[in-house]
């Protein structure tokens, strides 16, 4: 059952594109990380709240509208803010109380304090808290409004490690017991620390990464692997039936021969790289620049860094068909993101790449030589 429908949802500010249409859903049990600039983040939550209006495109929370009907669709909305105000001069209990009979609730005061983590500070005024303590208070807030699509902005920003790991559990809680989860975040390893469904939403549109978890894929992989040895030890039993060992073994080996996989010489278009356990799959055009250092290769993506398992010199031969260029030793760069050469010195030079950072990329002195050539400049 889907909760959150938007449909066609695109935004324009003083005639700029914020984002163009886009239709994404959530469905129950489902969690989607958004991830996008504060300015997208800002508009998008504006217009889910109803404080922006639509220009185009439509809003559904449960088959209910905002302009339709706005008391049943924000009953429906749970917000956490990134710059939410707490009444401080309660302790942690009262302001649980409050809550509670706020949004009355008929969950228990205690089960929200454990599944905080804050047991020992329920007579500790807020105002007393440090700031992970203050959002963990934020988090209980939502649970005991138990709303059917909860949205997380930055949920973890600037937080304590436990505090990261109490926002997990959460979100795995409410995903396991049939909510729905929206987290709209800039920072790429707190999406992925709660969710595999990952989307990129910027001025070109909604898209999808191409994200593996590891740990999914081995037990899959070794699920199989145990589906098969126990349909090959059933069919063996029914055919055999009291064979000695010795043939039941050479059964096995001809049968694990034929089954040998064929190698098939293929060329993989993406690069993948890691984060967490979950690995991270990149078509190169969306690769800025590439830059090693002490061994280690990183990919720069819209400003964020991605680690990857291929050496510098494996990414120059796999990258080079698609216009990438080894513009220093430790440098690759996409040659279509370059939007000006600057030269500082006389053996001095860099590639000034055309993101919202305007990134600069050294450029050797031998290189600069081979780029004019391959530009056809003297």
């Amino acid at each position: 059952m889907v909760v959150l429908q938007i449909r066609e949802l695109e935004r324009y500010t003083e005639n700029v594109l914020v984002f163009p249409p886009f239709h994404i859903e959530v469905a129950r049990h489902e969690v989607i990380a958004l991830y996008s600039s504060m300015n997208v983040r800002n508009t998008l939550l504006a217009m889910l709240t109803g404080r922006l209006p639509l220009s185009s495109g439509e809003i559904w929370l449960n088959g209910e509208a905002y302009s339709g009907n706005k008391k049943a669709y924000l009953s429906q909305l749970g917000l956490l803010l990134l710059e939410e105000g707490l009444y401080e001069r309660l302790t942690v209990k009262e302001s649980f109380i409050f809550y509670k009979n706020l949004y009355g609730s008929d969950t228990a005061l205690d089960s929200i304090i454990r599944t905080v983590k804050l047991e020992s500070k329920v007579n500790i005024r807020l105002s007393n808290l440090s700031l992970s303590e203050k959002r963990r208070v934020q988090y209980a807030r939502l649970l005991f409004q138990d709303p059917a699509l909860f949205v997380f902005e930055e949920p973890d920003q600037n937080v304590d490690n436990e505090t990261k790991l109490v926002f997990q559990k959460i979100v795995r809680t409410l995903g396991d017991s049939g909510k729905s989860v929206l987290v709209l975040t800039g920072n790429m390893e707190t999406a992925l620390s709660v969710t595999s469904q990952v989307y990129r939403l910027d001025e070109r549109g909604l898209k999808a990464f191409d994200v593996q978890d590891t740990h999914d894929s081995h037990k899959q992989a070794n699920q199989s692997g145990l589906l098969v040895d126990k349909e090959v030890r059933q069919v063996v039993g029914e055919v055999v039936g009291e064979v000695v060992e010795e043939v039941v073994e050479e059964v096995v080996e001809e049968a694990a021969a034929e089954e040998e996989p064929v190698v098939q010489l293929v060329r993989f278009e993406k690069i993948p790289t890691r984060m967490n356990d979950k690995i991270i799959l990149f078509n190169p055009p969306e690769i800025d620049y590439i830059e090693s250092s002490e061994g280690q290769s990183i990919l720069y993506i819209k400003g964020e860094m991605y680690p990857t398992t291929f050496k510098i010199n494996e990414l120059e031969e796999r990258l080079q068909t698609y216009g990438f260029f080894r513009c220093h030793r430790s440098y690759i760069v996409n040659l279509q993101k370059v939007r000006e050469v600057v030269t500082y010195t006389r053996n001095s030079y860099s590639l000034i790449l055309d993101d919202q950072l305007k990134s600069a990329v050294p450029l050797s002195k031998t290189k600069m030589a081979e780029l004019k050539e391959m530009m056809g400049l003297k």
